[in-house]
Order: C-alpha cells, then structure tokens, then sequence
C-alpha cells in the first residue's frame, strides 16, 4: 500500500513540482501588488487573477500531458484544459489540470499504438498534427460540459470539508497523519500533490491559506534535532546536529532530520503534538501563506508572509520548535545511546524505495546486470557506464548485461526498463529488480548508486581491484574496424520522416554490409515497438529481438547521420548507431558512444560533420 501511494503521490507532485517557480512568481505578485499587499499597484495587480486562472493551470496541463503522452500529449493537455478552466469560470482549475492533464496524454499514447505501423510514408506528419489537435478538440469539449463541472461540485465539497474541520477545531489534528507521512518520503505528495492545489484555491477567495502552512512548517523537525543536539548521548550523533539544524532551518530540506526520528521511532510525537499546536495557533490568529513555501525553509516562509503577519507566522514556527523539542527531549534521553548511521541506512533504503528501488540493505551486492530484450545495445551501454562510475569505489562488483530472458543466476540486482519488468521477474526471481526509463540518465540509476556508496562501499584503498564484467576480451583497433566498424558503414546526411525509416535504413546498411540477413530488419523494428532504444541526448542505437538474433551473421555497428533529426517518440535524434551483436566484439566501440554522449562538443561533431575520419577518431577506431 505504501508503494501504491507512493508512486500516485509522485505522479501528483510531478505535475506541480516542475511548475513551482511559477507558484512561487503569482505569490509574490499577490503579495506584492493586490490592494492589501507590501506595495499595492492596480495595474500590476490585474496580472493576479489570468495567472491563477490559466497560467497555473496550463502549466499543470503541459506537464501532466507530457509525462504521459511526450510532446504531443502536452500539446493536446494544452488544449484540452481551456475547456476545463471555461467549463468552471468561477474557480481556478487546479485540480481540473491535474486531470485532464494525464487523461490527454493517456489518450496520444493509446492512438500513437493503435496507428503504429499502419500510416503510409509521407503522410506521418500530417496525422501527428490532426491526430493531437483533433484529440485536444474533443477532450476541450469534455472538459468544458463534464470535468469542468465536475471539478467545480468537488472541489465545492472539498471547501466545505476544510471548513467543517476549522469551524470544529479539528484540522490541528490532521498532523497526526502528516508528520509521520513525511517520514515514508510522502512528503511531496502530500505538499504539493494535495495542499498545494486546495491552498490555491483559498487564496483566490481570501488571499491566504493555512494549508500550505500544515506541512512545510520547519519548527516540528528542527525540534527533534536541537533535542538531539542537547540531550543525545551519542557524540557522532551529537557533533551531526549543528550542520542538519543549519540545513534544515535555512535550506528547508526537512529530509534532514528523518534519520533522528527513525533512531528512535517515539520521537515522531514530538513533531505530532508540536504542529498540532502551531496549527491551533494559526487557526486562533487567522493565518497563512499566500504561496507555497517551496522548500520548507524559514526563509521561503518570511517571504510569502502576508503584509503584517510576519511575526505571526514566525511566531508559529517558533512553537512548534518549542513544543517538538520539549517532548522529543523525553525520548531522546529515554533513548541512549543510538548511532546515526544506522538511521541514515535505514533512510537511504526508504528514500530509494520510495524512487522504486527496493533494496534491503543488508543485501550483499556481487553483480548487477544491466537487461534488455536482446542484450546487445542499450543494456551494455548502461552496463558500461554504471561500471565505470562505480569504478573509483573500488568494490568487488560486478557489471553486465545480458538478454532480460537470460539473466545470469548469481545477479543480484538486476536493471531493467518497466516494460520488461514482469520478464525479468520470471528469469531471475531471486534478484532485486530495479526499473528505469533511460539506461544513461535515469533517477533510479541515481538512487542505485546513492545506495551503493552508502550501504556498500567501504573507504578506498590503492590495493583493491576493480571489479569488471566477464566479457570477452577487447578486439584490436585493426579488428575492430574491419570486423564491426569501418567507413562503409558510416553514412552522413540521412534524412527519414519516421523512426521507422530510419530504423529501416540502418538495418538494411547492416544487410548490405554481411552483417545480418533481411528478417534482422522487421527483428529492429519489433524491438523498437517493446520500448525506445533512444537513449537521450539526440543518439539512438536500434537493434533486433532476441528472436532474431540468429539471424546475424557477425557483430557489426553502422552509422547514419540525421543532420536534421528524427523523431524518436519525444525525442529528436541526429545519431543512429544500428547493431547485430552475434559476441561481445562491438562493447569498446559501445563504451565510446557512452563516454561521448557526456560531451555536447564531440555530439555535435558527430552531427554535423562530413569528414569519415573524424568520425571514426571519435569512436577510437584507428584508421
């Protein structure tokens, strides 16, 4: 359940987080120029209510359509939720947004699969753009005389909810829930997936809410670590509290004091009862905030204080410091002595859990491979990047890749994108599965490694080997370019409207050059239809199936240059490095595509060049 609620509380918070500034910008124009602000002025006061209106909300729109429909889910969101916001002229439709956002990007991507493969060459522009603005026209329509209404009952029920815990005094006790959320990382999704949205509606009518105050408020955690500070008879411990108060207090990065309170688990009553009072306190003398206090820091709050409720505001987080250090003070000398450590580890292990990481941390990690449906391209990339980064560490871990079907027994961990979770499940059912969108670039690679150097690594030493994946052993420079990469494979200055084309045409470079038979072409295509093999950064290395891998007759890479570039999905690629892998002969060569796309200098050479002797200096071919 925790994991459900998780992962719906990051897709909230994904749409608002990205938008934050623009929060942060209509706060301060509030505060700042509405007739009861710092420095009223008419004129600037009018950018107040189109920014509430249809600013936020578009922006909301865009993000939610994108993260579920790419470029033209935006687009159609875009779309889509004018006809909200028109459908409830009376309210701003935050929440809408949140809706129709993800519903118009769900529906680009569930017609992008039902066309796929089935539009004729040359027509494929033409349909993306109709298609978008002919989904983003009927869903405005829905949102206009269906959601829009809808959203305005709910969120009508939701206010008089609010107000029948203020008018009954109960809302304080709403913290019983919160603080102990924000520890299982809930946090964001609670702040700005559910308060931020309710707060702003508050503020249109009254110009302030308390809810962005419930759970951003500093005064519960730094509490608990100046108790520490004070009565903890650990001197790690001790000697950590300054440096968190500091970071905690002024940075507002509240995840600070979680290890403190996971220490021991009693403590978490000291933040209860320390904002349960402080939102009594706020009740009593009518306060809030007119924008969110992103992050939670004591700074973010002076400055979306309403004029002449500064001391007011402050006044509460100094009780709820007050209040959380006075009891939390009771546990902690109760306590004893605790280390920090552990805490931290059991923290590290929770926040990657909370990114999809799960992972025990008294796992012993040996080897990790890096899957995907053949094991020849994206997956060995990955491979060889993470292997490198966790290099300097020094462990004795192993890195690889392998097909998601056969994934070696003894892995322990095993990377792999979402789509090919449930596979990877059935191959290696006693390895630890973590998912990702991108085997370069991805947050959970990220917590991966956090994990890692946390839980894993010990301090280096000049001694300890490098541990490498078991490939076979690097082919000479010669080998590699008469073998798997020479200057008949590179063609510069292609052009494709589709990725298909372009897929197409590195596999029919790879036939031409006895690298594979006819059928590996539709294998490419079958492969590209399971998940993306664009890795970002404008490069795409499409490969077959792992059914079609015997139809390759030797490993061999080709290049073909999209000066232009061509969509794959979302993104624009310039590069296309098409593969038949029948051993591991192309991995150095994969190993620099790796190493280059970290170089923005040597991609755009890659895209604009002419000269094939370049090309194959960047991909450390001797000539």
């Amino acid at each position: 359940m925790k994991v459900a609620i998780q992962k719906f509380g990051k897709i909230l918070s994904a749409m608002v987080m990205p938008n934050m500034g623009a929060f942060i910008a209509w706060g301060l124009i509030t505060a700042l120029f509405i007739p009861a602000g710092w420095f009223p002025n008419e004129n600037l006061g009018e950018l107040v209510d189109p920014m509430l209106s249809y600013l936020l909300p578009i922006l909301i729109a865009l993000s939610a359509g994108k993260m579920f429909g790419g470029e033209k889910g935006a687009v159609a969101a875009g779309i889509a939720v004018i006809g909200v916001i028109l459908g409830a002229p009376d309210q701003p439709m935050l929440m809408g947004a949140m809706l129709i956002g993800p519903l118009a990007g769900w529906s680009i991507t569930k017609f992008d699969k039902l066309i796929d493969n089935k539009v004729k060459a040359g027509f494929e522009m033409l349909i993306n753009n109709f298609s978008t603005g002919i989904i983003g026209m009927l869903l405005a329509i829905i949102g206009f005389y269906v959601i829009g209404p809808f959203m305005s009952i709910l969120l009508t029920i939701l206010t008089a909810g609010v107000n029948l815990l203020v008018e009954n005094s109960l809302l304080p006790f709403v913290a019983i829930f919160i603080e102990p959320a924000k520890v299982l990382f809930l946090n964001n999704a609670i702040n700005h997936g559910i308060l931020t949205p309710i707060g702003t509606e508050q503020v249109a009518e009254l110009g302030k809410s308390i809810m962005y105050m419930l759970e951003s408020n500093p005064g519960p955690g730094l509490g608990v670590i100046l108790a520490y500070m004070v009565f903890s008879k650990n001197k790690t411990t001790k000697s950590s509290t300054p440096g968190a108060a500091i970071i905690h207090l002024f940075g507002g990065i509240h995840e600070i004091y979680f290890p403190y309170v996971l220490m021991n688990p009693m403590v978490i009553i000291g933040p209860i009862v320390g904002s349960i009072v402080t939102i009594f306190y706020y009740l009593v003398f009518n306060a809030g905030l007119i924008a969110p206090a992103a992050p939670g820091s004591i700074i973010a709050y002076m400055a979306v204080s309403p004029k002449g409720e500064t001391l007011i505001v402050l006044g509460g987080v100094l009780i709820a410091t007050v209040v959380s250090f006075v009891i939390s003070a009771i546990f902690v000398r109760m306590a004893g002595d605790k280390d920090l450590d552990e805490a931290k580890n059991q923290v590290a292990n929770m926040k990657a859990q909370s990114k999809g990481i799960e992972l025990a941390t008294e796992s012993k990690i040996e080897k990790i491979v890096f899957a995907c449906d053949a094991g020849m391209g994206s997956s060995a990339m990955g491979a060889t990047k993470f292997r490198n980064r966790i290099a300097k560490l020094n462990l004795d871990i192993v890195v690889t890749n392998s097909s998601v079907d056969t994934v070696p027994a003894d892995a322990n961990i095993v990377v792999c994108q979402e789509v090919l979770k449930d596979r990877a499940i059935k191959s290696a059912n006693n390895a630890q599965i973590i998912t990702i969108g991108n085997f370069l670039t991805d947050p959970n690679l990220d917590g991966l490694y956090n994990f890692i150097v946390e839980n894993v690594a010990e301090a280096p030493t000049a001694e300890a080997p490098i541990a490498e994946a078991p490939i076979a052993e690097a082919p000479t420079a010669e080998a590699a370019e008469n073998e798997v990469l020479n200057k008949g494979n590179i063609k510069l200055g292609c052009s494709a409207e589709t990725k298909q084309e372009a897929i197409t045409a590195a596999g029919q470079l790879l036939v031409e050059q006895g690298y594979a038979n006819e059928e590996y072409i539709q294998g490419m295509l079958n492969r590209e239809e399971t998940t993306t093999t664009c890795l970002g950064f404008g490069v795409a290395i499409p490969h077959g199936t792992i059914e079609t891998k015997k139809e390759v007759k030797k490993t061999g890479i080709v290049f073909l240059q999209y000066p232009e570039g061509v969509m794959f999905d979302d993104e624009k690629v310039h590069l296309v490095f098409g593969i038949a892998a029948a051993g591991d002969e192309h991995m150095e060569i994969l190993a620099q595509i790796a190493d280059l796309v970290e170089d923005d200098s040597k991609l755009e050479t890659l895209r604009t060049t002419s000269d094939l002797d370049e090309i194959m200096g960047l991909l450390n071919v001797t000539l």
